[in-house]
């Protein structure tokens, strides 16, 4: 079996690549460190893809561009997967607004060249779209929250579990990345309900592991305890550092992806995050972070918050657990960010 992986240098990208070279997939990775383009030296991925290369067995690289049309097509021609996932992006909605056009290209063209270069060489083959609950906008921020001593959480009881795939998208602020993705994340269901391709986007919430090259635009665990053992000065932008995140680690992304593909279904949306139990706010978060590097996290705070930030977002995962009873989340927060913190220092 033949999995192609865009991104495959990325945090989500290399662990789906691990964890499917370990059940004895071919693994194809496509990938050009187009992030230390978008966030300098320090969003490098060079590491990750030598290691790789160097661990996974016939691990095949592709030093290649998704925007290059012609070149995706001749290359599903060439390897005709038995299935694709979709992680490459630029990931950022800070980002976005400076650089509009190499957004809209990577996120939203690219995924259209892919899809239908699926559709021309292996209509059949599952296509995992790894979308963003940034395709929401700000409209999460619509929902009353109550003020606790270290977070916002939600006050309506609609919203205890977190925030379901039913959630309107449209009217409101996304940020320019937010724009692309819902158009690359929409057409990934057009094709699957057009073309009746087994495709599926996942929105993901923070998405989180000890492999992630954080920045400060992208990768907030990372960045976070990056900073922490630097004696670096975090920043907060705006609600108090009270806001919430739902962190879940790449391998419970991994293997769901793995799930999806042994039974694919058409069209599909899932809202993948940590839920409730892995949620955590930036100032709960330096607490983790301190409890497992025995230093004292240096931050300022600044008023103004990111266009279109999330106050409190936390995933509903009672869809993907109804239809896929095997999954499940299994690496708990503290469990992630202690072995960031390991990663970091080894690095």
């Amino acid at each position: 079996m033949k999995l192609l992986v865009t991104g495959s240098s990325g945090l989500i990208g290399s662990e789906v690549c691990i964890h499917f070279s370990a059940l004895g997939w071919e693994i194809h990775g496509v990938d050009n460190n187009q992030r230390a383009v978008f966030f300098g030296p320090q969003g490098d991925t060079r590491w990750n893809q030598d290691r790789l290369q160097r661990d996974l067995p016939g691990f095949v690289h592709h030093e290649f561009d998704i925007r290059d049309r012609d070149g995706v097509l001749k290359l599903l021609a060439e390897v005709k997967p038995d299935a694709i996932v979709h992680t490459a992006a630029q990931p950022s909605h800070d980002r976005a607004a400076a650089i509009p056009f190499d957004d809209f290209d990577t996120n939203a063209v690219g995924t259209l060249n892919l899809l239908e270069a699926t559709r021309q060489a292996c209509p059949t083959s599952p296509f995992v779209h790894m979308s963003t609950n940034k395709v929401y906008g700000d409209r999460p921020n619509t929902i009353a929250l109550k003020e606790l001593e270290t977070r916002w959480d939600y006050d309506d009881p609609a919203y205890a579990d977190g925030i379901t795939e039913e959630f309107p998208i449209d009217q409101s602020k996304h940020s320019l990345f937010g724009a692309s993705k819902v158009a690359a994340d929409v057409m990934v269901q057009e094709y699957g309900r057009y073309f009746e391709m087994p495709t599926c986007c996942l929105r993901g919430g923070c998405l989180t592991g000890p492999n992630h090259s954080g920045v400060e635009l992208h990768g907030f665990l990372s960045f976070l305890v990056k900073c922490n053992l630097e004696g670096r000065e975090y920043k907060i932008f705006g609600y108090k550092g009270k806001q919430v995140r739902d962190n879940i680690h790449s391998h419970d992304v991994a293997r769901f992806i793995e799930e999806f593909i042994k039974a694919p279904r058409v069209a599909e949306v899932y809202n993948i995050g940590g839920g409730r139990h892995n949620s955590c706010s930036i100032l709960e978060a330096f607490k983790i972070a301190e409890k497992f590097s025995g230093r004292e996290q240096q931050f300022a705070y600044q008023e103004g918050n990111r266009i279109g930030d999330h106050i409190c977002y936390i995933s509903n995962l009672d869809k993907m657990r109804a239809h896929y009873p095997g999954w499940d989340i299994t690496v708990s927060l503290e469990e992630t960010i202690r072995q960031i913190v390991e990663a970091w220092q080894k690095r």
